[in-house]
C-alpha cells in the first residue's frame, strides 16, 4: 500500500510546541525561585506558548482553507464539463436512436 506524502507542517508545529514547553519548564524549574514565583513563571510561559501555537495553527488553517477553496473550484469546473459532455452524449445518442428507428420503418 502506498504511503501518502505529508507536508510536515503538523509535525513541525507539534515539535515546536513540545520544544517550547520543555524549554520553558526546564528554565523555570532550574531557576532558584520560590514556589509562588515558579508557578507565576509557568503560567506566563504557558500563555506565551499557547499564543505562539494559536498563531501557527491559525496560519495553517488559513493556508488549508485557501487550498481547499482552490480544489473545490477545480472540482466544480470538472463537474460542469462532465455535465456538458454527458448532455451532449445523451443528445447524440437520442438523435442516433431516432435515425435508427426511422431507418427500420
Amino acid at each position: 500500500m502506498a504511503k501518502k506524502k505529508k507536508s510536515g507542517a503538523g509535525e513541525f508545529i507539534l515539535g515546536a510546541t513540545l520544544g517550547a514547553v520543555a524549554g520553558g519548564i526546564a528554565g523555570v524549574l532550574t531557576a532558584p525561585k520560590s514556589g509562588k514565583q515558579t508557578r507565576e513563571d509557568l503560567k506566563r510561559e504557558g500563555k506565551k506558548v499557547a499564543k505562539k501555537v494559536n498563531k501557527k495553527v491559525n496560519a495553517e488553517k488559513k493556508k488549508l482553507t485557501k487550498e481547499g477553496k482552490k480544489i473545490a473550484a477545480k472540482g466544480k469546473k470538472f463537474v460542469g464539463r462532465a455535465e456538458r459532455d454527458i448532455k451532449k452524449a445523451a443528445k447524440n445518442a437520442k438523435s442516433k436512436a431516432k435515425k435508427t428507428a426511422k431507418a427500420r420503418k
